[in-house]
């Protein structure tokens, strides 16, 4: 806190700073983080983690110059919420299952006010780590399918839909059934124990590598990429293929 103080007096960036101005910078530190997650680099963890640190103290700082809150009333916050919401640790509720805890944290919610289980979800969520936690939030409550079948029909039955809303040519028609499909994998994506955003960003960099490994032998073989058939293409996308699970 003593360096964010210097900072805030003396730093003609930092002085200029305000909660509103750090946001979009915060959340670029925060996919930062994520990258490196991403890449288990342990050490990269460490260093943004300390960036993001470093943000959540100007916030604090920030707070308290406006009299709102300072860094020991968030940390307080957040420990009095923890005990709250954990009445299985710190009360007489027993939970003996990751569910019930979920379920249980839930209903907590409401009872301390909340209108919806869903308010919890931020606007400004990716769309598909928001279905994803919709998803999770209304199954706190119960409001989930009990059999994967079900699941799996419903998304065979949103792709259904999305191919008659082609046939019609209405455009807003088959977005709205393309959101339902996408949804309904979501939904199934979970109830195969798997992360879709994961999912997607590893077919994402699969697909990059793959095409940066197909440039690499049409340029070794001195051809223009952008005057190939796309069968000639699929030669070498093959090929790349082929070489990237060879040196795996």
């Amino acid at each position: 806190m003593n360096i964010m103080d210097d900072l805030h007096e003396k730093c003609p960036w930092d002085k200029k700073q305000t909660i509103q101005s750090l946001r979009h910078l915060t959340i670029e530190e925060t996919y930062e983080l994520a990258d490196s997650i991403q890449a288990n680099d342990l050490n990269g963890i460490k260093g943004e983690l300390g960036d993001l640190f470093l943000h959540l103290v100007f916030y604090s700082k920030i707070g308290s110059e406006l009299g709102a809150f300072d860094v020991t009333e968030v940390l307080n916050g957040i420990c009095d919420k923890l005990i709250h919401r954990h009445p299985h640790i710190y009360g007489d509720v027993t939970a003996d299952s990751e569910e019930e805890v979920k379920a249980n944290w839930e209903k907590i919610k409401l009872k301390e006010g909340k209108k919806s289980v869903l308010e919890g979800v931020p606007n400004t969520l990716p769309a598909l780590i928001k279905a994803m936690r919709i998803q999770e939030k209304v199954k706190g409550i119960g409001f989930e399918w009990s059999d994967i079948k079900d699941v799996k029909n419903k998304v065979i039955e949103e792709f259904s839909e999305l191919h008659e809303a082609q046939q019609s040519l209405d455009q807003d028609k088959i977005l709205d059934e393309f959101g339902d499909v996408m949804f309904s994998l979501v939904n199934y994506a979970r109830f195969i124990n798997i992360n879709p955003e994961d999912a997607l960003e590893s077919t994402n960099q699969k697909f990059k590598a793959r095409f940066q490994k197909m440039e690499e032998l049409i340029a070794a073989d001195k051809q223009n990429m952008a005057e190939m058939a796309l069968e000639e293409m699929d030669v070498y996308w093959e090929k790349a293929k082929y070489l990237l699970r060879k040196s795996n």
